[in-house]
């Protein structure tokens, strides 16, 4: 699935912001499905449960809290470093590097941010293994959040006032419709990134799109063709 802009609604925006996993890089990819299963057997191993109960319970914090780790952090008090640590352990040479990706985001007018509920060495690894880190202007990550992750309120307002940015002329693009709430109603445009293969099953229904979802403007399976119609 591709829809693709309208160009005068994007003719305003000087400021770029992409969510990391799932977004830069396509689902397919499933670099994601490593730090997935690493966050499962984090969870068993620190609370004893077999590999089930600790996914079940991996997934509930993330729905309840907007990831795993701010829900182990509450309940468990580990220690957040740690966990990064173990999470982000994964083989980033499933990604290639991605030169039209990197051209369209290089073209684009205005200031361009990574804004991740991973952390900066992660966002770093996997945009360089794609070749466009270079082409960003900083990276926002979970720690500069204080651990608290999208979608809470007060998460995007930390990001904006560090950055001075002027959501009325800035875009988000992400690939989870929640973490698009917020955005929305600060005043940016809103791209969702969906998966290239319209059967791919999501673990949760609330993580795809529905037809109730009117704070996204766009949704896209390629970013790179969306990014290059604006240009």
């Amino acid at each position: 699935m591709t829809e693709l802009p309208n160009k005068a609604d994007f003719a305003s925006v000087r400021d770029w912001v992409f969510d990391l996993d799932n977004t830069l890089y396509p689902h397919h990819v499933d670099l994601f499905a490593q730090i997935d299963k690493n966050m499962t057997a984090y969870v068993a191993a620190l609370l004893g449960l077999s590999r089930e109960d600790a996914r079940a319970l991996q997934k509930q914090y993330y729905f309840d809290h907007g990831t795993t780790l701010k829900g182990l952090m509450i309940h468990h008090h580990i220690d957040p470093v740690d966990f990064l640590e173990k999470a982000h352990a994964i083989d980033y040479g499933v990604l290639s590097p991605d030169l039209s990706l990197g051209e369209a985001i290089q073209a684009l007018p205005g200031r361009k941010f990574i804004f991740t509920n991973g952390s900066v060495k992660h966002a770093e690894m996997a945009a360089k293994a794609l070749g466009i880190f270079h082409h960003f202007d900083d990276v926002f990550d979970i720690v500069a959040a204080d651990y608290v992750p999208k979608p809470a309120g007060t998460t995007y307002d930390k990001f904006m006032a560090l950055h001075r940015v002027d959501t009325q002329h800035a875009v988000m693009f992400e690939d989870l419709p929640r973490n698009l709430v917020v955005p929305k109603t600060l005043g940016m445009k809103t791209v969702l990134l969906v998966p290239q293969d319209e059967h791919h099953e999501f673990t949760d229904a609330w993580e795809k799109r529905a037809e109730s979802d009117e704070h996204i403007d766009y949704a896209t399976s390629n970013l790179t063709a969306f990014l290059n119609a604006l240009l």
